[in-house]
């Protein structure tokens, strides 16, 4: 079956597919290939929500999550990414001293964090140091707090970084039994989430009583909308029709704080790492940034209706999308047949019989040498530089053309409608490039996350540059006094540390780097770079 391998057992049948045209069909037929919901279960322990959900249940609640999700919002995102990422620089100004800082996944992920908790929630995060805004409510000052509130034994962010840390452990492990294991894994995993519950429940009630007054934040408050739709309409007499009971809007507001935290913190985090091993691309970055938005412009007058257009069809969204092409954060979209359903297959109707699971093979359709313009490979010399990042390659002609960019579904689920990459770059085949999935089931906040990652990287290459670390060879003092032909072998030697460690990437809920590895960065001014101003890759 070519791009597709069918499985079968005694017990299962499943069929992997890499092939545009079949993953296509796939998702724009929601109702023929729905979502193996019991592969989400574990996702539900918190409560049922618009991730693990399917059939009428599901679309009650992406009518009443997509709202939040418009354009108005994306400019609060937009805003919110430019602010966060001055807090991160100015941070690792202050932590770095004489070496690189070795916390970028550590900050990436409060990054996004900080991020998905204002625009979606209206809680004011700080970094280290940084004073709560002024004008920030004080009743919910608790949630910025570095000290543990009373009644708590871990602050916020440590409550979401634990629930994030152990996810595993929390998804796979009966509640019973997670209580009265021994092991210190088990036992933070328990006490994040004791705390992250007590959080919920807490804010839970403040948004209660704000429904009850008539107060809504401004922004996106995806956790006021999910309280209105339920509150205000028992207070009516309960003839609104969509109700969520309280276990549901906490379900839903941890789907969007892993949704709209981890994810995004990793295509932010490879993101850099790529760019501090490919030093060209980060020129071509810094040149488009300079012609956009200006070298020397207060990134607080960047306007979001103004400059995201020509942000998303630059270097900033080249490499965001590259990025999302290589190192996607899900390598598969589960799917099944829950009765005979027909595909075509390389010009030939296929039929899979009911009860068939379908994986969608995100990496390998993105990989697919049929739909992806590719050359050979700088770095290794193969014929096809398709397993490098080159974020040129969106510039490249397109091989083939989907103008009409249609699909059947006819209800409108709400949610960002358009297209993932811009009409003037590499426009890929419906199919070949899914890191958001496709078709009604596709991310609901894909547009916000475009727009966070735009944001934030503008900001941080608009003023600076970042490179490999080199301490684990030599001194500031030893890399002044080399010449250049030392300086490029000795940074050679910290690409491919960088490289190696990509390459070591697992996914377990999501793809990241595990087991402790981290690459070293440092983040220069620019005209002070000792490597990435002039290096080329040999």
């Amino acid at each position: 079956m070519g791009e597709n391998i069918l499985i079968a057992s005694p017990t299962t049948l499943m069929m992997h597919t890499a092939s545009p045209e079949v993953i296509h069909d796939i998702t724009s037929r929601r109702e023929d290939f729905p979502k193996p919901t019991e592969y989400y279960k574990i996702l539900s322990m918190f409560g049922h929500n618009v991730v693990t959900t399917e059939g009428a249940i599901w679309r009650m609640h992406r009518k009443v999550t997509s709202p939040s999700f418009n354009e108005k919002n994306s400019a609060l995102v937009f805003r919110a990414a430019i602010d966060q990422a001055q807090g991160m620089t100015d941070y690792w100004l202050k932590t770095q001293k004489d070496g690189g800082f070795h916390t970028v996944e550590h900050d990436t992920m409060s990054l996004a964090l900080n991020i998905i908790s204002y625009a979606g929630f209206g809680l004011r995060l700080v970094w280290p140091g940084q004073p709560l805004p002024a004008d920030a409510d004080s009743k919910m000052a608790k949630y910025a707090s570095f000290e543990p509130p009373k009644g708590h034994t871990l602050t916020f962010s440590e409550s979401i970084g634990g629930i994030l840390k152990h996810l595993l452990p929390l998804l796979l492990t009966p509640r019973l039994v997670l209580d009265h294991v021994p092991f210190r894994v088990f036992k933070e995993a328990k006490e994040a989430r004791e705390n992250y519950e007590l959080y919920m429940q807490e804010f839970l009630q403040e948004k209660v009583k704000d429904v009850r007054r008539g107060d809504r934040d401004i922004g996106m408050d995806i956790m006021g909308s999910l309280v209105a739709t339920s509150y205000q309409d028992k207070q009516d007499g309960g003839k609104g029709g969509i109700q969520l009971n309280d276990s549901e809007i906490i379900g839903n507001a941890f789907i969007m704080f892993l949704a709209g935290h981890e994810t995004t913190a990793n295509v932010m985090h490879f993101t850099m790492l790529q760019l501090a091993d490919n030093p060209a691309a980060q020129r071509r970055l810094q040149q488009d940034i300079d012609t956009i938005l200006g070298r020397d412009t207060d990134p607080a007058t960047w306007n979001y209706e103004e400059k995201v257009g020509a942000m998303q069809a630059s270097m900033l969204g080249a490499v965001m999308n590259e990025t999302l092409r290589v190192l996607p954060p899900v390598l598969e979209v589960p799917k099944k047949t829950l009765k005979p359903q027909t595909i075509t297959v390389d010009g030939i109707k296929r039929t899979l019989p009911a009860n068939t699971y379908l994986g969608l093979c995100v990496s390998s359709s993105q990989h697919n040498p049929g739909y992806w313009p590719s050359r050979p490979s700088k770095i290794t010399g193969a014929p096809s530089d398709l397993d490098d990042w080159v974020p040129e390659r969106w510039f490249r002609p397109s091989l083939k053309q989907d103008e009409k960019n249609e699909s059947p579904e006819e209800e409108d689920f709400g949610g960002y409608a358009g297209p993932d990459t811009s009409a003037s770059m590499f426009r890929p085949a419906r199919g070949s490039y899914i890191p958001f999935s496709d078709g009604a089931r596709s991310c609901l906040g894909r547009r916000i996350a475009i727009v966070e990652v735009l944001a934030a990287l503008a900001f941080i290459f608009q003023k600076y540059s970042i490179e490999n670390d080199v301490e684990e060879w030599a001194s500031n003092e030893e890399v002044a006094r080399m010449n250049q032909d030392q300086k490029r072998g000795l940074y050679k030697k910290a690409v491919q540390r960088s490289r190696d460690v990509i390459a070591s990437c697992e996914a377990r809920v999501t793809l990241k780097i595990y087991n402790g590895q981290h690459v070293p960065l440092r983040l220069v001014r620019r005209g002070e770079e000792r490597f990435v101003s002039w290096y080329e890759e040999s």
